[in-house]
């Protein structure tokens, strides 16, 4: 769809809502300090629409701007990403942007990793949530498992390393920032 044909279904919109509101020119002149012509070469398509005509009248008329111009929908905003496997353990890549902040589900079976203790360090910085199952976390010196429901976050640059040595698979959503940004989530807690 062209702009110009955007822009031409612009004016027929317009009359269409003053129509179902009831409106006449002069209720909408007055109440969006636009000339009774100009809004009758708009609806006629005699005049070209410019933001400053259709904002006031998307206020007057209780709608979107988009509503107005019948703007394009969004791009299909669903990931179809292709699951990682490394080590035996998966990673879905829950994003598609390639920079900054990263979230992958991360799926571990049973006895992942049993006694593997090799920490690694990189930039970045995690954030990690247990969806089902437990995590183990090797932290610097700090040995956590996790349980359903709990969470982590830390600096990637201290050595750390992950494992499932339970008998039932674990599942996390994992948040990743490279450059070390940090995660902002915001939930309310439980019974509020």
């Amino acid at each position: 769809m062209t702009d110009d044909h955007v822009l031409l279904n612009v004016g027929p919109r317009l009359r269409a809502l003053r129509t179902e509101r009831g409106a006449t020119l002069t209720e909408v002149a007055d109440a969006t300090g636009i000339s009774v012509s100009t809004l009758s070469r708009l609806e006629s398509g005699g005049r070209r629409p410019t933001l400053e005509l259709l904002l006031p009248l998307a206020r007057t008329y209780g709608v979107a701007l988009d509503d107005l111009v019948d703007a394009p929908a969004p791009a299909d905003p669903r990931v179809h990403a292709r699951p990682i496997e490394r080590d035996g353990m998966t990673m879905v890549p829950l994003t598609r942007q390639t920079g900054g902040p990263q979230a992958y589900k991360m799926e571990l079976p049973p006895r992942w990793q049993v006694g593997n203790t090799e920490q690694k360090v990189h930039d970045g910085y995690e954030w990690l949530y247990v969806l089902s199952g437990r995590v183990r976390l090797l932290l610097g010196a700090r040995d956590f498992v996790l349980g359903t429901g709990e969470v982590v976050e830390f600096d990637t640059r201290v050595p750390h390393a992950f494992s499932n040595p339970f008998p039932e698979p674990a599942e996390s959503l994992v948040l990743f920032g490279p450059q070390g940004e940090r995660m902002h989530v915001r939930a309310r807690p439980a019974g509020r």
